[in-house]
């Protein structure tokens, strides 16, 4: 497989900046093993200039499952769970 820069990407130039930024955060949290079972908290997000408000942290995952670059593998909620996210590894090819 042929490797390609992200910045040279149209997949990756279509995702607005929020995506961008968030899905280089889920990226690094995974380890190699842990696909699917990524836990991100909306509170590890907000500190991100840009990310204060819920709705634009709803937005970016949004926008990163509707274009298959993450799937959600568990939902969760407010108070008990956190929602868990897998790599779709559709993208991997990039740098």
């Amino acid at each position: 497989m042929e490797k390609r820069l992200f910045l040279r990407d149209e997949n990756w130039r279509q995702l607005s900046q929020g995506a961008k930024v968030l899905y280089m955060i889920i990226k690094s949290k995974y380890n190699g093993q842990n696909n699917g079972k990524i836990r991100l908290h909306y509170s590890e997000v907000q500190d991100i200039r840009g990310f204060r408000s819920h709705r634009v942290i709803a937005a970016a995952f949004k926008e990163l499952e509707q274009k298959k670059w993450i799937k959600r593998t568990k939902l969760g909620g407010l108070y008990r769970y956190v929602n868990e996210y897998e790599l779709t590894g559709e993208f991997d090819g990039l740098l």
